[in-house]
């Protein structure tokens, strides 16, 4: 971990906790410590990326099953991979546009919006794939699945710290930062386990 979470950002001293945006000078600032926290967690949990032929076979898998316009492609990966896996617009599409490219899908434009659906040439390739795990199955996406939830636990936490800050007493913020150290300290002792 960084000197900032360890040293002068979070869990370091409860004194600060309770003064406020702007806090005075040599004094942490909680909302750039959530802004640093929640950077560091939404990094972690980004990772680890697929491969473009991820993409491409995930967006066949799927099309074998029903036609779907880009934006439900990206929702049913995340869905399916439990949210460890979600690509980006400017992977799908460029993916579909080359798909199209190929004969393997084609566009029908309907009330603003493409829809794609495979041709028989990309129905035989999404056959051909049948006896592989879809993309969203793959070891690497179940594995990164749970480390999913403790960036989304900790960005909780530090949003219910700062509505602790802005709407709690003088006896709350001191609670909380009783709570948050206390909590620090149990996640110190799970790393220390064998």
């Amino acid at each position: 971990m960084s000197e900032s979470f360890m040293g002068s950002g979070f869990g370091s001293g409860s004194s600060n906790w309770g003064q406020g945006r702007g806090m005075g000078p040599g004094g942490p600032n909680l909302w750039e410590a959530m802004d640093q926290l929640r950077g560091f967690f939404e990094q972690k949990a980004s990772s680890p990326r697929m491969a473009r032929g991820d993409v491409r076979a995930a967006v066949l898998a799927l099309l074998a099953e029903k036609p779907m316009h880009g934006y439900q492609i990206i929702s049913e990966i995340a869905e399916r991979s439990g949210g460890a896996w979600k690509p980006s617009a400017g992977s799908v599409y460029p993916t579909l546009q080359l798909l199209a490219d190929e004969g393997l899908i084609a566009a029908e434009e309907s009330q603003g919006r493409k829809t794609y659906s495979l041709t028989e040439a990309g129905e035989a390739e999404a056959e051909a794939s049948t006896d592989r795990q879809a993309p969203w199955q793959t070891p690497s996406s179940r594995e990164a699945s749970p480390m999913g939830a403790l960036p989304k636990a900790g960005i909780e936490l530090a949003q219910a710290a700062a509505q602790v800050q802005r709407t709690g007493t003088p006896e709350q913020v001191k609670q909380a930062v009783d709570v948050l150290d206390e909590a620090r300290r149990r996640l110190y002792s799970i790393l220390a386990q064998d």
